[in-house]
């Protein structure tokens, strides 16, 4: 099985399973108790919460932990507004993540002032509309810095400088679950991660928030994270993002670049197949982790599905709206619709993928001619075109039927 979906998830790595079943059998105990065994795990914690946060240039006392990413953009927004009195501007940006931009949607069904900036052709924040948009009464910004589905890069730091510059008031946060510690840091006053993208467990994640910042946090009733987020405190998550993130920070120059190798490997051999476009930037103006793809003339779940039968395995777009049908809202925003829309696959790629999984050969292990590659394709669209559309005229209605029938070509398949 080969898994290129690792902007979905990660598989936990080994050095964190282990960190975490310790700290599940043997130093168990809670950290808020009064003895001296939960003490030393308070310790622990405390430790882990000052490594993490060194990776946001922060202080150990401006990170919060969270249970991932959706909950981490979900306070930031609510705890930010409930500081406020009056139903500000908020902007974010048309290619959010949904669990940004759903409550955006909700807030502005409140009667909140909901600005949403539109984006380029890849994918990138247009900063004149941001800049337009941003004005005295803005409360609240979100963008986010790596973009899930197409691995577009936001000029974080800009943005932040603009916001200040237009907005002084405002709170700007930034959504870095597919960035952090893979990318740069970042200045902003609200930062959202996520365990599970860097091989540690899900369930866990963080939300750093700038020092000053006026932030009423999000659930109560136990105190912890210093009264801005309670609950137990999950230990054997956390120490696991620890292990996993401390390995990510010692083998990021030789992971990234491992990346780059098989996203361009892949995206060499699919190219020498006819009628695919590449979304988002240009192959290296984007992240060396995230690959999408059209080919035209077949519908993206056909494909995955095919793929998946395979062995390979593969996103048509966010995994948080996998389940969710119609069109693509990331894609449609970037001015990618109909046909192209409905043949994007998203190829991402992990700490354990290799270049021989992205290369081409034949069921023996031999490589796979390339002159025969357009032409299998070629096959299988006109066998698809011939087969996935009847037209029923039953009563005066016309109804679609669609077979969904894909030959998936070989060379994709095996490394």
């Amino acid at each position: 099985m080969i898994y290129f979906d690792n902007s979905a998830t990660t598989p936990v790595c080994p050095e964190a399973a282990n960190t975490a079943l310790r700290y599940m059998t043997e130093q168990f105990y809670n950290p808020a108790a009064a003895y001296s065994p939960a003490v030393s795990v308070e310790r622990d914690v405390n430790a882990a919460r000052a490594r993490l946060a060194s990776y946001l240039n922060a202080e150990q006392s401006e990170l919060i932990f969270t249970s991932g990413g959706t909950e981490s953009n979900n306070i930031a927004l609510s705890g930010t507004l409930a500081m406020r009195r009056d139903k500000c501007r908020i902007i974010t940006s048309a290619v959010e993540h949904p669990s940004v931009f759903e409550p955006f949607a909700a807030l502005k069904a409140q009667g909140y002032d909901v600005v949403v900036v539109g984006v380029d052709k890849t994918g990138r924040v247009r900063m004149d509309e941001l800049s337009a948009a941003l004005t005295e009464s803005t409360g609240y910004v979100s963008i986010m810095h790596v973009n899930n589905e197409v691995g577009t890069v936001n000029d974080i730091n800009g943005i932040y400088h603009l916001v200040r510059e237009k907005s002084p008031s405002a709170v700007f946060h930034c959504d870095g679950v597919q960035a952090y510690i893979k990318m740069p840091a970042v200045q902003c006053d609200m930062y959202s991660f996520s365990g599970h993208k860097l091989n540690a467990p899900k369930g866990i994640g963080g939300l750093y928030v700038r020092r000053g910042t006026r932030f009423k946090g999000g659930q109560t009733g136990g105190g912890q994270e210093n009264n801005l987020r309670s609950g137990t405190t999950n230990v054997p998550s956390i120490m696991a993002l620890d292990v996993s993130a401390k390995l990510w920070t010692d083998n990021r120059t030789e992971r990234l670049e491992n990346m780059t190798r098989v996203k361009h490997r892949l995206y060499s051999n699919l190219s020498r197949i006819k009628d695919i476009k590449l979304n988002g930037p240009e192959i290296n103006d984007s992240v060396p982790y995230i690959l999408n793809i059209s080919f035209l003339g077949v519908r993206g779940e056909v494909l995955l599905h095919s793929l998946m039968d395979k062995g390979l395995l593969v996103s048509t777009g966010s995994a948080c709206a996998a389940r969710n049908r119609g069109k693509n809202r990331i894609l449609t925003a970037m001015g990618i619709t109909g046909d192209r829309q409905d043949g994007a696959i998203r190829f991402s790629f992990g700490a354990g993928n290799t270049e021989a999984e992205a290369g081409r050969s034949d069921d023996r292990g031999q490589p796979l001619p390339a002159s025969t590659v357009p032409q299998e394709i070629k096959h299988t669209r006109e066998f698809s075109k011939k087969r996935s559309i009847q037209k029923i005229n039953t009563k005066g209605i016309i109804k679609w039927k669609e077979l969904f029938l894909f030959a998936t070509p070989k060379f994709i398949l095996r490394g």
